[in-house]
């Protein structure tokens, strides 16, 4: 989740040309080629979010929020794929933040504009409108704070869960045909909200110091199993109550350490 692929190149990378003589001065010769594979599935993220808004402007809306999931994926892939095959970049960093920013920021806010949010007025495109403001504002935050905080967790909602929790009730709702024409207020309130909480304090655990290649109890892998056969069952249902329940983690997680620190 909002993960980029890295703020500065490895030490081992050398660039394409020819390194400089140490006795002569002047600017370092810059790398000429950028690394394919994480940033094919940057790319592949950011056709995902260009999908959605067109999708949205033509109505077909569970195509839109479907494709939101797509990029939230790959978003999720690119930077691991950059760090296990050491093709962290600078370029892959800010590549991966103008993608989420259309992916995660734009696209939701367009397609929940279309599908609900209009009905709502200036009401309604306001709310979308703090919500690109705050994933805007959350990427950029989070791209001066490389590095400097505890990579357990991130500071306020990432913006892929704030997409997906977005675009989960969208997908859910023409599922199941719900007319949502009586509560587009609360919509757009629900809109404005995750935009509110991707510029929180709020602390959300970010799952980077699980090691993938590492050994994990048997209990954990069989409620994965689990987990993936209840969404089986309705992907569109269980997906959004998966991310809404990850998106009032931090919150609750918040209150409690509050009493906890108010009567210790």
């Amino acid at each position: 989740m909002n993960d980029p692929q890295g703020n500065k190149p490895e030490p081992s990378e050398q660039p394409d040309q020819e390194q400089s003589c140490p006795d002569q001065t002047g600017p370092k010769p810059r790398s000429r080629g950028i690394y394919l594979l994480p940033n094919l599935f940057t790319t592949g993220a950011l056709f995902c979010g260009f999908y959605a808004v067109v999708a949205g402007m033509n109505g077909v809306f569970d195509n839109a929020a479907i494709a939101i999931f797509v990029a939230m994926v790959l978003d999720g892939l690119d930077g691991r794929v950059a760090r296990l095959t050491n093709t962290q970049s600078a370029f892959g960093a800010e590549y991966d933040s103008l993608s989420d920013m259309v992916s995660f920021g734009v696209a939701p806010a367009l397609v929940t504009f279309s599908w609900a949010l209009s009905g709502a007025g200036k009401f309604g495109w306001f709310c979308a409108f703090i919500y690109v403001a705050g994933a805007a504002l959350r990427l950029a935050r989070f791209n001066t704070q490389i590095g400097s905080v505890d990579k357990r967790y991130f500071i306020g909602l990432p913006s892929p869960a704030a997409a997906a929790s977005v675009a989960g009730l969208v997908w859910a709702c023409v599922e199941f045909g719900i007319d949502v024409s009586g509560f587009v207020y609360p919509i757009a309130v629900y809109v404005a909200l995750m935009g509110v909480l991707m510029v929180s304090n709020v602390l959300y655990y970010s799952f980077k110091d699980v090691d993938p290649k590492g050994k994990i109890p048997f209990m954990i892998l069989l409620v994965i199993v689990l987990t993936i056969g209840v969404i089986s069952i309705s992907p569109p249902i269980f997906l959004w109550l998966l991310l809404l329940a990850y998106t009032l983690s931090g919150p609750v997680l918040w209150l409690l350490r509050k009493r906890k620190a108010l009567s210790s």
